[in-house]
Order: structure tokens, then sequence, then C-alpha cells
């Protein structure tokens, strides 16, 4: 937005305010950022531990980074340019989102730490919860049923995280899942365990 709209744009506060709807909630609001390369397991945890929030009456919503791209941000490529806005798109949508009450989980490669960052400074210190799942690209080309690598290094996808794009590591994420080591079922206990004190009231 130009600076001469921001000037004519007044912010209109709502009148029930996000600790009210956590108290209807009967838990906290949080974002629960999950980063790392295609086929490190961020799409298959996320979903897995929103069933597993949901199941026990939690109120959870699960932003992907393909079904995203189907929508909000068709219009983006996957130029550098575009992957910040995309994050950026992402980080002012989880923020409405937890404003609303819910705990909300993305799950897309975000590859750059500055972006990042910025979404988390867009929330209180403790809304921000970062999971970065660890594989190498090695662990990550094998697990990939759809070929995206195998294209990306035959050069018919420009600007793929991995190889012909960079990602940056989380320096200090609140998590860490290696998921070549643990199983799905382990690592969403482990997720699990860390979100529990910071979610439920």
């Amino acid at each position: 937005m130009s600076q001469s709209h921001a000037n004519n744009v007044i912010y209109q506060q709502s009148l029930i305010k996000r600790e009210k709807r956590e108290k209807l909630n009967n838990h906290k609001s949080k974002i629960i950022w999950f980063t790392g390369l295609s086929g490190s397991g961020k799409s298959t945890l996320s979903h897995a531990v929103e069933e597993k929030l949901h199941n026990i009456g939690l109120r959870t919503f699960v932003l992907d980074g393909d079904n995203i791209r189907h929508g909000l941000s068709s219009d983006l490529t996957f130029s550098d340019t575009d992957r910040k806005e995309n994050t950026r798109r992402i980080g002012e949508t989880a923020k409405m989102m937890i404003e609303a009450g819910i705990i909300v989980m993305t799950a897309f490669i975000s590859p750059f730490k500055k972006e990042r960052n910025l979404v988390r400074q867009l929330v209180n210190k403790d809304d921000f919860i970062e999971i970065f799942c660890k594989a190498s690209i090695e662990i990550c080309e094998l697990r990939d049923v759809k070929g995206m690598y195998k294209k990306a290094r035959s050069g018919l996808i420009k600007d793929f995280t991995g190889i012909s794009s960079p990602y940056e590591k989380p320096e200090n994420p609140e998590l860490i899942i290696d998921t070549e080591k643990f199983t799905i079922e382990e690592s969403i206990e482990i997720i699990l365990n860390h979100l529990k004190p910071k979610i439920l009231l």
C-alpha cells in the first residue's frame, strides 16, 4: 500500500477482543510456523498436529503453501521477490487468524530468515512458534513422489528451493524436528508436548 493510500485508511478496532475469543474457545491462539525444504515433512506434520488438537476441542486451521498458491498467492511466481511477498501475505493472514482466537499452522517453505523474522515481529513474542522440519536434501529427494526435485535438477523448474534457490535455516527456532531421525508419530508427540503448555488455558 502506498503512503498516500495508507494515510486515507483508518484501522477499525473490533469490539470483541482476542482475549474474549480465547476465553470462549478455552485455549490461547498461536501461530505455529512450520518451515523446511520441500519433502521435509511440514504439511504432513502440520495437518496431523491439527487433527490431534481438533480432536481435543481446539479451534485450528492450516495454511498450506500449495493451497495458498491456488488462491491468495495465485498471482505470484517463485522468484525471490515473490517468495518474500508470499511469506508476507501468509504472515498477515495468520496474524488476523490469531486475533480471531484460532491456532493457525503454516506449512510452506518460507526460505528466507529475514521474512520469517518479519512475521515474528508482527505479533507478540509468545505468539509465534517456529518449528524447523530438518531433513537433508538427499532425504527430501527420496521422499519426492511428485518428482519435483528431478524436474528442478533437469532444469524444467526454475527457482526451486534447495536446488536453484537458497534455503536459509532458522537460527533459533522454538523447536527442531529431525524428520530423518523421528517417525511421524514420534514427531507429533514431541510437537504436542511442546505446544500444550503454551496453548491450553
